[in-house]
């Protein structure tokens, strides 16, 4: 595909018409859009504007709305003002050039998986901690952030709730990026045990199995930070969450800490097991890293800021809202493979995910998105109904499963994917343009993630329409600006300049195009798109009208 985007990309004129080709897509030939418009446009690509990296557009627009009467708008000097700052992200965003093409769609099919399982009724709340006893099991939130940022909450997805046991596989990856793989896994294991969570249980070398049960975790909280009190390993911790959520809301519950310490005679008997085998670090205080523990799992985050956590992962450790790289690449792909393979949802989900008592599942998609789902009502084992549910028939829905495509197997939906209606949608809108010589449209079309390629039945490109119906300048826009092929045959063999000439005359639109100084020459403009094919192009013209 030959696109507007690289035909033109180190000028600054050529910015200034990316972001004139912005605003006629979103206003579609009008003078001026309003303000609300404009950020109903972003809405539906899935940006926020809270978006960190819309930052100085979002000021601008604020600026503009304070300093208009009645209902803001924005004329095409104040949106290039506006959009100036962030022009690559919002023609990412408006060209559907995002990992989730149509997220409005999307986004109404996990509304639909959110409803469903929110008539999952039963479980219970987790009682053995006093503080969590305290939520209404009717709560349920369900937030998902993309790789390249794009944002969906819907529920309650603004309450604060205890990360528990989905703070084990963040603080693995934080132990592993900060000391290593080898030095990490020289005290736990790397193997699934079929245990639960909390089992006073050691593999056969005397290790815990792996980082994601508590045996595990407590000894990987011995690992961080090492030489440091614990003030300063808290800050530690909770910074990297902070990054990792593209510093949204990350806090520390003090009543769930006291809880946990008050009522953890389980963890305090791991604990004094693993001191007894020697798993900790030499040196280390085991009642230090029990607190230390009980700190990790009582920090707070929202459904939205853990989805940003789970995106992170998602993205190879870089957090998609901020483009900061918080995680070696080395610690996301062993986290994910312990999520992957320790967790007791890895067979009927397929992705790597974490449950907490809280009632939280942390779920990642790999290169795809990262999901933080809410519901404190849980089943036998301690995960949540409703989260589980909803990642179950999320799998069920979409092709996010590992083993998915494999041959012979059902096809599901690929939401990375546009549709054919889409596409069959782009192919008419595209024709219609060319043949009617709308310049205007063909411009929002190319800044709308359209191939201007795209062929009809006959394999007929626009170009081929607008040469056929003499259209100069549509033809020079879809030539110059973005470099359609005009050689490209339809299926009878025809290339755009056969179009144009027909029967026993040349048409002007050629001799326009190809010709000057009464046709012995090419014009500069065609000579500037590269002499060898437009030669061929030449020769042949002259070759028709010697002939004719």
């Amino acid at each position: 595909m030959f696109s507007v985007l690289f035909c033109v990309l180190s000028s600054n004129k050529v910015v200034a018409g990316l972001e004139d080709l912005l605003f006629y897509t979103i206003t579609q030939g009008e003078e001026k859009i309003s303000v609300a418009r404009f950020l109903a446009a972003l809405k539906s690509t899935g940006l926020l504007t809270s978006d960190p990296r819309l930052r100085d557009c979002m000021r601008q627009i604020h600026q503009a709305i304070q300093e208009s009467v009645g209902t803001a708008m924005m004329d095409q000097e104040l949106f290039r003002k506006c959009v100036g700052s962030n022009i690559v992200l919002l023609t990412q965003a408006i060209q559907r050039k995002f990992i989730i093409p149509d997220f409005e769609s999307f986004t109404s099919l996990i509304n639909h998986l959110y409803y469903n399982a929110q008539a999952q009724k039963g479980g219970k709340v987790a009682n053995y901690i006093p503080q969590l006893a305290k939520f209404s099991p009717d709560l349920w939130g369900v937030s998902l952030c993309t790789v390249d940022g794009q944002r969906h909450a819907i529920g309650d997805t603004d309450m604060p709730f205890c990360l528990q046991s989905c703070v084990k596989p963040l603080e693995y990856a934080l132990a592993v990026h900060e000391s290593g793989t080898e030095l990490v896994h020289r005290y736990v294991g790397k193997e699934p045990s079929g245990l639960k969570f909390n089992k006073l249980y050691l593999d056969e070398e005397d290790k815990p199995h792996n980082p994601m049960v508590n045996a595990g975790a407590i000894v990987i909280s011995s690992l961080l930070k090492p030489g440091s009190n614990k003030a300063e390993k808290f800050d530690f911790m909770m910074d990297y969450l902070k990054r990792m959520a593209g510093r949204e809301y990350v806090g520390f519950s003090n009543a769930t800490f006291q809880s946990e310490k008050e009522t953890g005679d389980r963890n305090y008997a791991i604990g004094y097991y693993l001191k007894e085998k020697r798993c900790f670090p030499s040196g280390v205080d085991m009642m230090a890293a029990l607190d230390f523990y009980f700190q990790l799992c009582s920090i707070e985050v929202t459904c939205e800021s853990g989805s940003v956590m789970a995106a992170t992962l998602a993205n190879g450790g870089i957090c998609p809202i901020t483009g900061e790289r918080v995680l070696s690449a080395e610690a996301v792909r062993n986290t994910l493979s312990l999520m992957h393979s320790c967790d007791t949802v890895d067979f009927t989900v397929g992705l790597p995910a974490k449950s907490g008592v809280s009632g939280a599942v942390l779920l990642v998609v790999p290169n795809i998105m990262g999901v933080m789902c809410w519901s404190p009502a849980l089943d036998r084992v301690g995960n949540s109904i409703r989260g589980i549910h909803f990642c179950q028939e999320l799998v069920s829905l979409f092709n996010f499963h590992n083993y998915d495509n494999l041959r012979h197997f059902a096809k599901k939906l690929d939401p990375r994917r546009q549709t054919g209606h889409e596409r069959n949608k782009s192919v008419v809108d595209l024709m219609f343009a060319a043949y009617s010589g709308d310049v205007s449209a063909l411009r929002r079309i190319a800044l709308s993630a359209v191939n201007m390629e795209l062929t009809d039945y006959d394999t007929r490109s626009a170009l081929h329409v607008a040469s056929a119906e003499g259209h100069l300048d549509a033809v020079k826009f879809l030539t110059h600006t973005c470099k359609v092929n005009p050689y490209a045959k339809d299926r009878y063999g025809r290339t755009p300049h056969s179009c144009t000439v027909s029967g026993l005359f040349l048409s002007p639109l050629l001799k326009c195009i190809c010709f000057s100084d009464g046709g012995t020459h090419l014009s500069m403009t065609l000579c500037s798109l590269g002499t060898a094919p437009w030669s061929r192009y030449y020769k042949s013209t002259r070759a028709f009208t010697h002939t004719h």
